[in-house]
């Protein structure tokens, strides 16, 4: 089993386990040793399909809006919690790949190692939910079929990413390419750099 392709059987192991559950407030039994990069990987999809539940609720045409201005702010720390998770990933590679000598023709690739494994997380959830949808005894012949079509395209798109994710580990490890890591910096978290925020705390 390759890299990329442990990464995603992590992601589906959490996404099962949350739907034993479905609920997004029940608690996280991660099943990986702390500090290990087993135990960060379950937790970032652990997140991702609390959010991806959370962005259902949220789009409830009755729902109550002051149940939904709570739940906005919910989604907002986790997208933060989401991006930390991203960065701490991204920090065992530089220290994994930290002694590579870096060819002189090397390139550099449009997304970090971590924000590719961002996106395998979140398709592992595209696929289960679209898995889902096929699955559905209530829906139309017409809907099965638009579903699995679709689920035809992730199931390639899983192939493409997984093969692209180990193509990019490989050139870093034999220098081809460089890692170079920037930090997301959201300003709209911060009370120092969201106008809204510092100009209340003026007043």
């Amino acid at each position: 089993m390759t890299f990329a392709e442990n990464c995603y059987a992590i992601f589906e192991k959490a996404t099962a386990d949350y739907h034993i559950d479905d609920n997004v407030d029940a608690l996280s039994r991660n099943p990986y040793a702390e500090d290990t990069l087993e135990h960060v990987l379950y937790a970032k999809n652990r997140i991702d399909a609390v959010q991806w539940h959370l962005e259902d609720i949220i789009r409830d045409p009755n729902i109550d809006p002051v149940a939904a201005l709570a739940l906005k702010r919910r989604i907002d720390a986790s997208n933060q919690e989401r991006t930390d998770l991203v960065e701490q990933l991204d920090s065992f590679f530089l220290v994994r790949y930290k002694d590579v000598a870096v060819l002189p023709d090397a390139t550099i690739n449009t997304e970090s190692p971590a924000w590719a494994i961002d996106r395998l997380s979140i398709l592992a959830l595209k696929i289960y939910h679209m898995d889902q949808e096929v699955k559905r005894s209530d829906a139309g012949q017409a809907h099965i079929v638009r579903c699995r079509a679709k689920l035809a395209i992730l199931q390639q798109q899983l192939h493409d990413l997984t093969s692209a994710i180990d193509r990019l580990l490989e050139d870093i490890a034999a220098g081809r390419k460089y890692m170079k890591v920037y930090q997301q910096m959201k300003m709209y978290n911060d009370p120092d750099t969201n106008p809204v925020l510092y100009g209340s705390q003026s007043k």
